[in-house]
């Protein structure tokens, strides 16, 4: 296991200076960020005092080896917008992300899983039907649209929630959080179930093709004519079988959740590192957009090897090969 663990670590790092490559190759032809930092009476010379400044004028490869040096010592730059250090807006825009996602992520599971277990065992009833019914809905349907129609109905029309922003936070440390106030919860949500709507409804499919799947396997009609309960079979032998699939989606599903929040926090204007990094495109901010894409791809490698490590923990199988 330990040996596992060191071997995907080391192939992490390769994708981190992968992913750091491509950022950098692709956000040199974005734009030139010189004419968002001044205006117009500037003169040339000024402007390329600045660029020699941000070492822009540097050969790339050089570029990138300075960016990925200070990475490594938890150093991002300094934002060509604000002009503050990426390490402190990232510090300050995560918490809104982090907590957006994860009640994101547990509202698609709590609610995802067990949907496509009822409906795979109650495939003809009414409630089955009505929830196949919104799971298309929820594919079909753009995340933007969604939103908007949210805040049509729920924050315009009823009032009953607010259609932007964070509500009020409270500071714990570095970390503001709005788990703590009522506003806070009220403006969680609207983005949090739009965010979560398409995982939630893919989760559901998921669960259901592969319990319907493994109710129609030998082992299952051999647990029946020993005479096992229904319960018993439903949920301790099928389900079990069925997590192996659900573990890998859902694992990429959740990643995906963060790295996707960015049409959901710019819909409902929440201050998380998604609106960020739109902000920072309009103002060719490199050092902003890099942190980010590099942060993503952190996130995703860090949700893969708790996927891996899971298998372990639900399919024996594995285990055995292992040894």
């Amino acid at each position: 296991m330990l040996n596992f663990i060191a071997r995907r670590i080391f192939q992490s790092i390769f994708v981190m200076l992968a992913v750091g490559f491509i950022a950098f190759a692709m956000f040199r032809y974005v734009g030139d960020p010189i004419n968002n930092m001044v205006g117009q009476d500037t003169t040339l010379e000024q402007r390329a005092e600045i660029r020699k400044q941000l070492g822009l004028d540097d050969p790339f490869l050089l570029q990138y080896a300075r960016f990925i040096g200070k990475v490594a010592q938890g150093d991002f730059g300094v934002s060509y917008r604000q002009r503050r250090p990426v390490s402190d807006l990232i510090e300050s825009r995560m918490p809104a992300t982090l907590e957006l996602s994860l009640v994101s992520a547990l509202m698609a599971l709590f609610l995802g899983i067990p949907m496509g277990i009822y409906t795979a065992l109650k495939r003809n009833g009414v409630l089955s039907r009505s929830f196949m019914a919104l799971s298309l809905i929820g594919i079909s349907l753009p995340t933007f649209l969604i939103g908007i129609l949210m805040i049509l109905f729920f924050g315009v029309m009823l009032r009953w929630l607010p259609s932007f922003g964070r509500g009020d936070v409270v500071q714990l440390g570095w970390w503001s959080t709005g788990f703590l106030t009522k506003s806070g919860w009220q403006s969680l949500i609207m983005p949090a179930f739009t965010l979560a709507l398409f995982q939630m409804t893919l989760i559901m499919r998921l669960v259901r093709a592969e319990m319907l799947e493994v109710l129609q396997t030998d082992f299952i009609k051999f647990a029946r004519a020993r005479g096992l309960p229904e319960r018993m079979i439903n949920f301790r032998h099928a389900l079990k079988n069925t997590l192996v699939p659900v573990i890998t989606i859902t694992g990429l599903q959740l990643g995906s959740i963060i790295a996707f929040s960015i049409i959901t926090e710019t819909v409902f204007q929440w201050p998380g590192m998604g609106l960020l990094f739109i902000q920072s495109i309009g103002s060719v901010d490199i050092p902003v957009m890099a942190a980010y894409l590099l942060l993503i791809a952190f996130f995703f490698v860090i949700i893969n090897l708790i996927v891996d490590l899971l298998y372990f923990a639900v399919d024996p199988r594995l285990r055995v090969q292992k040894s």
